[in-house]
Order: C-alpha cells, then structure tokens, then sequence
C-alpha cells in the first residue's frame, strides 16, 4: 500500500509536521510519497532524505531564525534565503530530488507566469528555498530564466502530484481556518494577518477533500509563523493532534487497502 503526504507552508507552525510524523512512524504508517509547500517542503525534503523525527527537530534547534536574515535589506527590502540553502546542504549530502530516498513533490509559484509549478527533479536546495520564499519577506529564488516566490501563494497544501501515485493520501494544514475574537482584527496588521490566512485557506479548501483523512493542529494557531523558537511546543502540538486522530487515520488507511 502506498501512503501520501502532504504537508502544507505555515513557517514556524510547520515544524508540527514533525510531530505528526513522529506519531505516524511510531504507529507503523510510513509515508511513501511526500508533497509540500514551502515549511512543508523543508520538513518533506528532510524526511524524503531519510530523516528521523529527532534529526528533523534538531534541524530545527541549530537553525537560528536571526541568521535567516542576516542576509537582509540589500534587494529592496527582502531578506536571503541564503542561510536555509546552507543548512540544507549540511544536512542532505546531494542537491538532487533523484538522490533521495523517498520520492517529493514541492510547489513554487512562478512570479513571471503566474502559474503554480510541482517540481520533483533536479536542484533540490534551490527549489525548497523558492518553496520557502514569503512574498514580501524574502527575496525571490531565479531558477533559469524566471522569479519563483512561496508556493502557498497559489497552493499551500499541494495534493494532486500524489493522486494516481498513492492507494492513500494523508493531509497535514497547519493553517486551518480557526475563527478568531475582534480584538484580533482591530489594527492594520491583524486585518493584514487575517485575510492572508483567509487567502492560503481559500487555495487550500479544494485539496483538503481529495485527502482520505486530514490532520488539522488547530492549536497552531497561537503562535505565529515566525516563532521558530517554540520549536518543541509546535513539535508537540503536532505530535499530540496526529494521536488523538490515530484511530480515524488507521480506520480510513484500513478502508483503502484493496481486498485480496
């Protein structure tokens, strides 16, 4: 039986990713294909190279969110993304998709076409960082002729690479759509924040019912996509969500075994 993945963007919030593939494995369900956006592609990247949950998180813990930026202000405005392409080059020996041992898929968004794109051969590095790349935070990724920004822009939980491939798909959001209280969209930035979450749950909506069961860590919702700090906190929820669905993921992964 062959499982799917998709991991949704959600910065910090992705690193609940982690945790629910911890509960995955420890439960005997091995994801065999991955697709991801942006968090959700660093988190797939890592775990399609072989990566343990432990290994992930401390990915996580030697990454400093200062260095992201330190790169910053010479374009514009926008930061590099030049401090995540070396941690990925320290912890996955070959820049190629062809090298890993699961098979992924990552979305980026083409700034000069305006279309979404599902890479799944050739520059690894370059295409997680384009994956990776926030519109108005980070500078773009130029892979051959064309400007690439966070695929989450147009997708952020990509599920179609993995129908066909997969007798199942499990989908992981880490940005559901949770209704909020006024007091969070009384200024200028909670109404900014608030309708860019309201736009990655609109692109996301039509994925989530091509999914046989989703996971949805609504506790996520607390901490904000920059907080890489509250690492183990986010690991946690994750972690915490995917067990209390266990029972639902094993029934609807039991339901689509062919019968013999």
């Amino acid at each position: 039986m062959k499982i799917g993945i998709s991991l949704s963007g959600g910065g910090a919030r992705g690193i609940a990713h982690i945790g629910v593939l911890r509960a995955l494995l420890e439960n005997g369900i091995y994801p065999d294909i991955i697709a991801g956006t942006s968090a959700g592609s660093i988190i797939g990247a890592l775990y399609a190279a072989g990566k343990s949950p432990d290994e992930m998180l401390d990915f996580v813990k030697d990454s400093s969110i200062w260095k992201v930026f330190r790169v910053g202000l010479p374009n514009k405005g926008l930061a590099s993304l030049i401090y995540l392409q070396e941690r990925l080059a320290d912890a996955i020996e070959e820049d190629s998709f062809e090298t890993l041992q699961r098979r992924l898929f990552i979305a980026i968004t083409n700034l000069m076409t305006g279309k979404l794109e599902i890479i799944s051969e050739g520059e690894l590095y370059k295409t997680v960082m384009a994956s990776s790349a926030i519109p108005l935070v980070f500078q773009p990724i130029k892979i051959g002729e064309n400007l690439y920004v966070d695929g989450g822009a147009l997708e952020n939980m990509p599920v179609k690479p993995l129908l066909g491939l997969s007798d199942a798909i499990i989908g992981v959001n880490v940005m559901p759509n949770v209704p909020v209280e006024e007091k969070e969209v009384n200024s200028m930035l909670g109404i900014a924040t608030r309708c860019f979450e309201m736009a990655i749950w609109a692109n996301t909506r039509p994925n989530l019912k091509r999914c046989n069961v989703i996971v949805e860590p609504t506790k996520v919702r607390n901490y904000n996509i920059f907080q890489f700090n509250k690492y183990q906190e986010l690991h946690d929820i994750g972690y915490e969500a995917a067990k209390l669905a266990m029972p639902d993921i094993k029934a609807k992964l039991s339901d689509q075994i062919p019968s013999t």
